[in-house]
């Protein structure tokens, strides 16, 4: 039988006050965002300086598409991890058969990927012919995917500090030391280096679990829960992909129709726009992971984290639109000049972008996943068609298509989750009952396991 330490000992600091824990979560998952972000700005400087904006361009929109396949490789098993976590006798043997799934997955659909690309890649046609960049291709998405699960771990776990160390610092570090090296490779050293970041991070991620969660691999199938939420691992599986396939599309309706260059622009705007984005992940997986631990809490933890989000998001995007010329400018006077309109419409658009991501969480905690799915395709559709209909008048309208698509999916969800909370109301007198929240014991979550010998 595998070993495993107590989850009580585990969680032992990770008890604040209830309604204080969701400003702790939500500082770590910040903390571990900005980290991944500034580090990951400082990697697109160098890159900035030692690869042409056309190699740049190129080797977005394969790291556009390695973000996809870590996405799709999940099927909605990081947010069963989080909100129905095994019993701690069998929350190994969950981890364990979620990881490699994961990583399965990851390779299989990166071998997929290109092998599609004559139908909606024919600019990457060239990565097919080297054998070695496909098995490194295929074996770059698979740590991409473990990296995404292994967030869902730390945040289930209620430890969303050592996210911290394994995809906020390692990471960034190994991604940033490599760039400069890998010149000589062209594209695949922008493209070689993310992929390393992700690996190192997952490697990371393995040895805080074994030391701070007492993780320890096991292949049992029984009590894993995972099959019996089947229903609602595809249905937010569903809905993340949705969510994801502008971040996909986009890159690749930018090198269609105004060439690789522009593509390089678009991209290092919209990684600087990503660090803005982040407030709202950050708050919103706060609130996921805190209300599915204590769904008492959500009524309470939906008004908190909405405060939040308007208090950090509204300054830091004046902030962001109004400096965007000289954050620019330490990329080069090409990107200065060519992407400032556009880091600009980012800039704006991130409060659509905080509206629709706090909507996103409050249906999935809440579980209204019909309206979940609905909400994205909404997204994806208004994005992607915006983004086709006005790709030919610059890059700045990508930007705009990208803002007015987070606000219609964010107006749909807020009036979901509005019309939820009303329909949850009580009568006069009535005991307060939550049919969509109410957890069975089973439901709550436990540690990894209890101590026991080998």
């Amino acid at each position: 039988m595998c070993s495993a330490i107590d989850g009580t000992d585990v969680a032992r600091h990770r008890r604040p006050k209830e309604g204080q824990a969701v400003y702790r979560n939500s500082a770590f998952v910040l903390a571990s965002t900005a980290t991944t972000a500034a580090l990951g700005f400082l990697f697109w400087v160098v890159v900035a300086r030692f690869y042409t904006p056309a190699e740049v361009g190129i080797a977005t929109s394969l790291i556009s598409a390695m973000s996809l396949i870590s996405y799709l490789s999940l099927f909605g098993l990081n947010n069963t991890l989080i909100r129905f976590p095994a019993a701690s006798d069998a929350r190994n043997a969950q981890l364990t058969l979620a990881l490699c799934a994961v990583a399965a997955a990851g390779g299989l659909l990166a071998l997929g990927y290109l092998a599609g690309l004559p139908w909606y890649g024919e600019k990457l046609l060239f990565v097919r012919e080297n054998p070695l960049a496909v098995t490194t291709f295929a074996v770059l998405c698979a740590f991409a995917a473990l990296n995404q699960l292994a967030k869902s771990v730390f945040m289930g776990a209620r430890a969303p500090e050592l996210n911290v160390w394994s995809d906020g610092l390692t990471q960034g570090v190994a991604k940033l030391a490599l760039p400069a090296s890998l010149t000589g490779f062209g594209m695949y050293g922008i493209v070689g280096s993310t992929g390393a970041g992700f690996a190192a991070a997952v490697l990371c991620a393995l040895f805080l679990m074994r030391r701070r969660l007492g993780f320890r691999f096991d292949l049992r199938i029984g009590g894993t829960r995972l099959r019996e939420q089947f229903t609602y691992s595809l249905a937010s599986y569903v809905a993340g992909l949705l969510n994801l396939l502008p971040q996909l599309i986009l890159p690749l309706i930018v090198l269609h129709h105004l060439g690789a260059e522009a593509t390089g622009y678009f991209y290092v705007a919209f990684q600087i726009a990503g660090l803005l984005n982040a407030i709202a992940f950050s708050v919103g997986e706060a609130l996921f992971a805190e209300g599915s631990h204590d769904p008492a809490q959500v009524p309470m933890l939906l008004r908190r984290t909405a405060v939040i989000i308007a208090a950090a998001q509204t300054p830091a995007a004046a902030v962001i639109a109004g400096g965007s010329g000289l954050i620019l400018w330490v990329f080069g006077p090409g990107y200065s000049d060519a992407a400032k309109p556009l880091l600009v419409s980012f800039a704006l658009g991130s409060l659509a972008v905080a509206l629709s991501a706090w909507a996103n969480f409050a249906l999935k905690i809440t579980r209204q996943l019909r309206q979940l799915v609905v909400n994205n395709a909404v997204f994806a559709v208004v994005t992607v068609s915006l983004a086709l209909l006005w790709a030919p008048r610059g890059l700045v309208w990508i930007g705009w298509a990208w803002g007015l698509g987070n606000l219609a999916s964010g107006l749909v969800a807020l009036v979901a989750v509005v019309r939820g909370r009303r329909g949850q109301t009580p009568p006069p007198g009535a005991a307060p009952v939550d049919s969509t929240l109410t957890l069975t014991p089973v439901d709550r979550p436990h540690g990894l396991g209890t101590r026991t010998s080998s």
